[in-house]
């Protein structure tokens, strides 16, 4: 992506944190986060959606990110269905995950008899089917398929990232790609979907433009996520379609200034993640700050989320002091009947991600 081609400026908000799922051990550690401007621009190039200013020498990883879905029944009947999409339209053998993150995925194919190599340089388990490096051109492995899960919005340039990725492996086999949908982003104004990690945000149409050869596509995760299985050696430059061109909502934030919570009372947000970290921190600049933060990941729990420094708690603490009747916002509303269930069904259950 170049600086010196032509854009359409979409979206932008200043100050962001930089990392939505690195845990603070103190408020004060979480206010200080390092931040950064995002501004969301349409390429009129290549037709692509990015942030214009995004600065990826501020992107440091480390074992304070967490990340991990994992533990969250309904995502692994997610990953289930992901795993089935793969074998039907790749096969079990010879599989490469490109950043395989903890990997959970991973462990999750290999125990369903997959072949399978991970690569991820901030991996830090165990398992001798991970390398902790980048898959690069003179790795010496070579795989008949590779997994590129949630990984594709965190780079700066997906196309020349990609086109590594071929070369790396030999400039031919297929590749699973998954990543959150933009057209469910605008469609259901989620204003709290849109932060500085992820540089990019894709729908079906760019990777057509990217492909010669789509051997399937569609929607997962309540139409959240989208995923392509695209022949790597029909990779090509993307050019945008005028026809095509991106419709995104003029009245996108309309929903940040609707009424919060029961006058009175205090709200909590159920979700500690990227989501619940946007949801807070504009909250809170509208003036209708939340109260706490429920995660059931034991990882993020005592910890304090970036930006507002509010205190991950676990289900427990956090329903013990929430009054009846208190607003919960659900921060992906997937999860909605499995919060219900857990906290009894005693509070006002807002999905925030609903129309």
């Amino acid at each position: 992506m170049s600086a010196n081609e032509p854009s359409r400026l979409l979206y932008e908000q200043r100050q962001l944190p930089i990392f939505q799922n690195r845990m603070y051990d103190s408020v004060e550690e979480a206010r200080n986060c390092p931040r950064g401007d995002l501004q969301l621009v349409e390429n009129l190039a290549t037709g692509l959606v990015y942030n214009a200013a995004f600065q990826p020498e501020l992107m440091r990883y480390d074992d304070h990110y967490q990340n991990e879905q994992g533990v969250s029944p309904l995502f692994q009947a997610h990953l289930e269905t992901v795993a089935n999409i793969i074998e039907r339209q790749i096969g079990r053998g010879s599989l490469i995950e490109v950043g395989c993150g903890k990997g959970f995925f991973l462990e999750l194919l290999a125990a369903r008899g997959f072949d399978i190599t991970g690569f991820d340089p901030t991996y830090e388990g165990t398992n001798p089917r991970v390398q902790h490096h980048f898959f690069t051109p003179g790795v010496g492995i070579r795989g008949d398929a590779l997994v590129l899960r949630h990984v594709l919005e965190h780079v700066q340039d997906p196309y020349q990232f990609l086109d590594q990725l071929r070369l790396a492996n030999g400039g031919s086999g297929r590749i699973y790609i998954e990543v959150p949908c933009l057209e469910w982003i605008c469609q259901h104004r989620v204003w709290f979907d849109i932060y500085y990690e992820h540089v990019n945000y894709f729908r079906i149409p760019d990777f057509h433009r990217m492909f010669g050869t789509v051997l399937e596509s569609g929607h997962l995760f309540g139409d959240q996520y989208l995923y392509v299985v695209a022949d790597l050696a029909s990779l090509h430059p993307p050019q945008r379609d005028p026809g095509d061109a991106l419709h995104f909502p003029a009245d996108f934030l309309a929903r940040l200034s609707e009424p919060s919570g029961t006058p009175g009372r205090p709200t909590a947000i159920w979700g500690g993640a990227s989501k619940g970290v946007i949801f807070a921190l504009l909250k809170e600049r509208s003036g209708a700050p939340v109260s706490t933060v429920i995660d059931i990941n034991p990882a993020k729990q005592g910890k304090y989320v970036a930006a507002t420094g509010l205190k991950i708690q676990t289900p427990a603490e956090a329903l013990a002091q929430l009054p009846a009747g208190s607003t919960i916002y659900v921060m992906n509303s997937n999860y909605l009947e499995e919060i219900r269930n857990m906290s009894g069904n005693k509070y006002r259950y807002v999905g925030v991600d609903h129309e």
